[in-house]
C-alpha cells in the first residue's frame, strides 16, 4: 500500500469520526486498492482508546460498504458480463481488476447464488467483485442487500475487534490477513465443490 494511503486513512477517520469510517468503506468498495483490512482495525484501535463506540463503528462500516456495493451491482445489471470483461481488461489496471476476475466472481455466483454474496463478503479481493455477477444475473435487490449486509457485518465486526485487541499494532491485521485469505478462499471453493458433487450424486440416484 502506498504511503499516502497510510497517512490519509487515519486523517479522514480522525476528522470525520463515524462518517469517516462509512466514507472510507464506501470508497473501499469503489476502489479495491483501499483496504478494509486497515480501515476497520484502525476503527477498533480508536475504540480501544475510548474515542469511538464499538457498535457504532461497525454499523458505520457496514452502511458504507453496502452503499458502496450498489454501483457495482447496477454496473453488472446494466452492461452484462461480456462488456464488463472488456472494460476490465482495458481499464481495470487502475482498480486492480481484470476480466478474469469478473469471470471468477460470476462462476462463484452461479455455484452458490445468494450464499456466494454472503461468503465472498468475508474474502479480501473477492468481496467487492461479487456485486458484479449479482447484478449480471439480476439478483433481486432486496436479497442482494440482505446477504451483503449479513456478510459485511461479520467482516466488519471481525476486523474491528481485531484492531481493538491489537491496539497500536492494528496494522498487523492487514499484514497477516492477506495470506490467510487465500486459504479461506480455497476452503470456500472446496466447500462449494463438495456441495455441487453431493447435489449431482443425489440427482443421479433419484428414480
Amino acid at each position: 500500500m502506498t504511503q499516502w494511503l497510510l497517512e490519509w486513512i487515519p486523517q479522514v477517520m480522525e476528522r470525520l469520526s463515524y462518517f469517516g469510517i462509512g466514507l472510507l468503506m464506501f470508497l473501499e468498495n469503489l476502489f479495491p486498492p483501499i483496504p478494509s483490512e486497515l480501515i476497520m482495525p484502525l476503527a477498533g484501535f480508536t475504540v480501544s482508546k475510548g474515542e469511538l463506540n464499538f457498535q457504532y463503528a461497525v454499523l458505520a462500516g457496514v452502511i458504507g460498504t453496502v452503499i458502496g456495493a450498489l454501483p457495482w451491482y447496477y454496473i453488472g445489471k446494466l452492461f452484462g458480463e461480456s462488456r464488463i470483461r472488456q472494460l476490465a481488461d482495458r481499464y481495470g489496471k487502475w482498480l486492480t481488476i481484470s476480466g478474469e476476475d469478473i469471470s471468477k466472481a460470476n462462476h462463484w455466483f452461479h455455484k452458490r447464488g445468494g450464499m456466494a454474496v454472503l461468503l465472498c463478503r468475508l474474502v479480501p479481493g473477492v468481496r467487492t467483485l461479487i456485486s458484479v455477477p449479482a447484478g449480471i444475473n439480476a439478483m433481486p435487490i432486496g436479497a442482494f442487500i440482505l446477504y451483503s449486509t449479513i456478510g459485511t457485518a461479520l467482516w466488519c465486526t471481525l476486523l474491528t475487534y481485531s484492531g481493538y485487541v491489537l491496539g497500536q499494532n492494528y496494522g498487523l491485521v492487514e499484514t497477516y490477513l492477506g495470506p490467510i485469505s487465500k486459504y479461506i478462499l480455497i476452503g470456500l471453493l472446496l466447500v462449494a465443490g463438495g456441495w455441487i458433487w453431493r447435489r449431482r450424486q443425489t440427482q443421479k440416484h433419484r428414480p
